[in-house]
């Protein structure tokens, strides 16, 4: 039971604080939020989409190539594009080594370069494929390959056999759409 001292007390409190405002203050302990959840499946579904996005046996309808030299230029795009590929007028920004590869591997790791470059708005890379001085009957078998599958990845607007000192004929040079 309330006694009338409390009562003044409380009385006396409510007066005190009667034009009091609440500061907007975030509470010390906020709620625990919890990770959103990883979707395997999707992760899994999405690295099989970029393997399946490149193969070995797509063969273009049209290409630029001249002997060995790696020359492509997508259709509808202007051939002074090509011409400053060439001349290096473009930064490299990132750059792969497929040396020590396999075909399959060197494909996904192309697949995912690719895509990790057009997610960071990356626009010219350089893909070393080597000259095929160590593989079986001493041809470049990924240079080959990689050429055909440049050519399927819709990003890739053309490409070029890097200058000797960025590794000749053993390198590609290639611009991406921004």
């Amino acid at each position: 039971m309330a006694t009338d001292k409390d009562l003044d007390e409380v009385t006396l409190f409510h007066q005190a604080v009667k034009d009091a405002r609440p500061l907007n203050v975030e509470p010390l302990h906020s709620p625990k939020t919890h990770p959103k959840p990883i979707a395997k499946h999707f992760i899994r579904d999405e690295k099989q989409a970029l393997r399946d996005s490149l193969s070995d046996d797509y063969y273009p309808a049209h290409d630029v190539e001249s002997g060995e030299e790696l020359l492509y230029l997508r259709e509808g795009q202007s051939p002074n594009i090509l011409s400053k590929l060439r001349r290096g007028f473009w930064v490299v920004q990132a750059q792969i080594d497929l040396h020590g590869l396999v075909s399959d591997e060197a494909r996904l790791y192309v697949a995912d370069f690719l895509n990790g470059c057009k997610k960071r708005n990356i626009r010219c890379v350089r893909i070393v494929h080597g000259k095929g001085l160590g593989s079986r009957n001493r041809e470049p078998v990924l240079k080959h390959k990689l050429r055909s599958w440049l050519m399927q990845k819709d990003e890739v607007i053309a490409y070029a056999q890097a200058k000797p000192e960025d590794g000749g004929s053993g390198a590609v040079i290639v611009l991406l759409k921004a």
